[in-house]
């Protein structure tokens, strides 16, 4: 079993291990002394795991209740959090119990969103399925929900008590979702670990290589989250591919591109866009191109940049000063820098 520990505020552990989920009970009766555990998830996990995480729970003294949201990022709204708070008040549950969410990075961002304002905050356990959750939105404490205006514009910051990670659910996955979850592992050597990159271009497996990919992506998250958890600096670097990312994802309506399809678009371009500005290191931009090809990433928008643009100037990421873009110096060097919105539309039209 790997552990890694996050130390924000209220610190706590990340565990890793095959097999994990069905000891699920026992790791979350360490955590918290909660009677009931409401299990969020979603139609494609509940056939899969919900019932082992619950008669995991039930072994050890939990009564338990299952709510199943419909999947998909399009449905990552206020009506799926008030289907959750609804769900919680007809089951009679209080601050003193327990939302396990388990599923992809949609399940724990409603979850999480709930979970931090059900009766003002109750307690959360994340159980992430999808590579993309296990390595990313699990960890650091980000919630929330789209609005029609834009990607995550509604949220909180709510650490769980406990991540349990069983790299065994991968083995349910299409290549699709595989290949979404990749988009950010790339990311996270393109910003902190430029060895790492090298590795993934020698991978024969991803799911042969799961646990260390996951710790490795754990670990320089859970080591940023610890330095910023309320992103004020450092962690604004986990962005990075995002800004023009999230655009991508707002013009298809959270349907037609996902999130790690247009992370993927989001890196290459915005990496292009700064080598062409002098800003990154000469063969960057093909390297993260020839990274996400391998693992089956688009790496062209379907969408002009004019047609980003105003999208982008509502990314929580922008301030009265413009909008703060993460790039690379070079892979593995991350930094942010500020554009003022004349800027922004200087730089970002450069691609056309």
């Amino acid at each position: 079993m790997q552990t890694i520990k996050v130390n924000t505020t209220k610190p706590y552990k990340i565990i890793i291990e095959k097999g994990l989920l069905s000891r699920t009970g026992e790791e979350v009766r360490q955590v918290t002394a909660a009677k009931k555990a409401v299990i969020i998830t979603d139609s494609n996990v509940a056939p899969l795991y919900a019932k082992t995480v619950a008669a995991s729970l039930e072994n050890c003294g939990f009564k338990t209740a299952v709510f199943v949201l419909p999947a998909g990022e399009e449905n990552k709204n206020i009506a799926a959090i008030e289907g959750i708070y609804n769900f919680l008040a007809e089951n009679g549950c209080n601050r003193k119990d327990v939302l396990v969410a388990l599923g992809g990075g949609v399940t724990g961002d409603l979850a999480g969103f709930a979970a931090a304002t059900y009766m003002r905050g109750i307690d959360l356990v994340q159980i992430p399925t999808t590579l993309l959750a296990q390595t990313d939105s699990s960890v650091g404490g980000k919630t929330g929900f789209n609005l029609t205006a834009g990607k995550n514009l509604a949220g909180a910051f709510w650490q769980p008590k406990l991540v349990i990670i069983d790299p065994n659910t991968l083995n349910t996955l299409t290549a699709a979702l595989i290949a979404d979850g990749m988009a950010e592992v790339i990311k996270y050597g393109c910003i902190k670990n430029a060895d790492f990159l090298q590795k993934l271009l020698a991978l024969p497996s991803v799911i042969d290589a799961a646990e260390e990919i996951i710790t490795e992506c754990v670990q320089i998250k859970a080591d940023i989250v610890a330095a910023d958890e309320f992103e004020s600096g450092q962690r604004m670097l986990l962005n990075f591919g995002h800004t023009l990312g999230h655009a991508v994802e707002k013009l298809s309506d959270y349907s037609g591109c996902s999130h790690g399809q247009a992370v993927a678009i989001g890196m290459v371009q915005i990496a292009r866009l700064a080598e062409n500005a002098g800003l990154t290191k000469p063969g960057t931009a093909d390297l993260i191109e020839k990274l996400c090809l391998k693992f089956g990433l688009p790496i062209a928008s379907p969408y002009k940049m004019q047609e980003l643009l105003g999208t982008i100037a509502l990314d929580k990421k922008s301030d009265s000063k413009g909008i703060n873009f993460v790039l690379l110096k070079k892979p593995g060097e991350a930094f942010v820098k500020n554009f003022s919105f004349k800027q922004t539309e200087d730089f970002l039209l450069n691609a056309e």
